[in-house]
């Protein structure tokens, strides 16, 4: 699952809005978007991804913040995911077990400074 996210977000140009790059893929406009005229949480994640892809983290940050941290750590999952495979390591066991609800409210806040952030850039792309 996680290689087909990196290789979607390689394949896919990031929009030079910083959003709608989804919009290769067949999807739709996002429809919080149009309605709200504001972003939605995910907005800029596929953007996002797709200049992380490239290596660009910079960019990725730029579009939206939380969208590079999760296309390092879905890289990072990848990888451990096929250590684990190859290996039989437990390291993959250790790491869901530090996912404790403290760590899970750092992971929301973070989504909701991320999203706040993307509020206050939306038109500045």
């Amino acid at each position: 699952m996680t290689a087909s996210v990196l290789v979607v977000a390689a394949i896919v140009d990031p929009d030079h809005e910083g959003h709608g790059t989804h919009e290769q893929l067949g999807l739709p406009p996002c429809s919080w978007a149009e309605t709200f005229q504001t972003p939605c949480m995910t907005c800029g994640m596929t953007t996002s991804f797709s200049h992380a892809a490239e290596g660009d983290l910079l960019s990725s940050f730029l579009v939206q913040p939380a969208g590079m941290l999760l296309a390092i750590a879905t890289a990072a999952i990848f990888w451990i995911a096929l250590y684990v495979a190859a290996t039989g390591s437990h390291i993959g066991s250790m790491l869901i077990r530090m996912m404790t609800a403290r760590v899970w409210l750092a992971i929301a806040g973070l989504g909701i400074a991320a999203w706040v952030y993307k509020i206050v850039t939306w038109n500045s792309a």
